[in-house]
């Protein structure tokens, strides 16, 4: 059993590392229906419920890594998070964006109502959290269930349906690819606008694609971006202990990630945005999250909570969100591109050939904003 805080810090690492590796290495198809990042939430999970690791002896040294990891984190996220870049994809993208955000939280909302007697205590917290992975991937996961403060089985929950019921999702998706012409056809979409902003936004990204990731942009990246923590971690504290008593509602975690937030979308219109290994260097630190947060929750805990009924109400979930998204296509005229994507921040989207290669690229526009 470990006992060490900084030996147990280092294994959940390298456990990331090798995991990441052997993607790259094997590129066996298996990943792709089962990430890397799942697969180290349930690989720390099993280390807890065997007990790899004492919880107690090691304590400290999870309180005092995971959130100044996590701030520094999503700080990194959004730099590559261009308002202006996004203003770009013209209203009706922007209007299937939106729409996809909401019919996702419209059916977080009814799918708790209805079922959360089955769900367990605090459900929402954690129902709150895969919300946010569905509106804006894995980084979202964990911001929003340290905003909402998710005990590690209700988010090890989340991460379970996120997996299971998206990975099904996904594969619906692109077989329905094969609908698209009639689909349009359908609803009258008109895809010329969609054609030309790919057009223009594969050449920038293609121009982006030649920075260089270097080591003096990633140890700038590497220190901005654990100052911006540390900073915002204290000055979240004193806003929230000098703000009146209404809104005090809110907790210090969500004083500090919007406090966070704010600067990164800020410096995202800086030439700070454009430094390179952003993305590289916000992976590294979404995996430790992951490994620390995973390493707390154990699966005796996760089958407590009914883990059955949190898949069945992913589906419920994905099924109220995909009628309501047909319905918006229809009333709006999308075609199935914009339309249908599998969530708000489009990299699974519903796009076949030369389209699916163009939204894959909007990735370094970075829609993963903070639900």
């Amino acid at each position: 059993m470990i006992t060490n805080g900084f030996t147990y810090f280092a294994t959940l690492v390298l456990i990331a590392g090798v995991l990441v590796g052997a993607q790259k290495l094997t590129k066996w198809k298996f990943f792709e229906y089962v990430p890397p990042v799942v697969l180290l939430y349930l690989i720390g999970m099993l280390g807890c419920t065997f007990k790899l690791w004492d919880t107690a002896a090691t304590k400290e040294a999870y309180s005092a890594l995971r959130n100044p990891i996590l701030y520094a984190m999503i700080f990194v996220m959004l730099l590559r998070c261009d308002i202006r870049q996004i203003l770009k994809l013209g209203p009706k993208m922007l209007l299937g964006f939106f729409t996809a955000t909401i019919t996702i939280a419209i059916g977080f909302v009814a799918t708790y109502a209805i079922m959360h007697p089955l769900l367990g205590e605090g459900a929402w917290r954690g129902l709150g959290a895969l919300c946010g992975s569905w509106m804006g991937g894995s980084g979202n996961l964990v911001a929003v269930a340290d905003a909402l403060q998710a005990t590690e089985a209700q988010l090890a929950g989340a991460s379970i349906v996120d997996s299971i019921d998206y990975s099904i999702w996904v594969m619906f998706l692109l077989w329905a690819i094969t609908l698209a012409p009639k689909f349009n056809k359908w609803v009258k979409a008109n895809t010329k606008t969609l054609d030309e902003v790919s057009s223009r936004l594969d050449a920038e990204f293609a121009q982006a694609q030649t920075k260089k990731v270097d080591f003096p942009s990633l140890i700038f990246l590497l220190g901005l971006a654990l100052f911006v923590s540390a900073v915002c971690t204290n000055l979240g504290t004193a806003l929230r202990d000098a703000s009146p008593s209404w809104l005090k509602v809110f907790d210090v975690a969500t004083y500090r990630i919007v406090l966070v937030s704010i600067i990164g979308l800020v410096l995202a219109m800086t030439p700070v945005g454009k430094i390179a290994g952003s993305t590289e260097l916000s992976n590294i630190m979404l995996y430790m999250v992951i490994g620390l947060i995973a390493s707390r929750a154990s699966f005796l805990e996760l089958f407590e909570a009914g883990m059955a009924w949190w898949i069945v109400a992913g589906f419920v979930i994905l099924l109220i969100h995909g009628v309501l998204m047909i319905l918006f296509a229809k009333l709006f005229k999308l075609d199935m591109f914009t339309g249908l994507r599998g969530r708000a921040d489009g990299p699974h989207g519903l796009c076949g050939g030369h389209l699916r290669r163009h939204w894959c690229r909007l990735s370094y526009v970075d829609f993963r904003l903070m639900a």
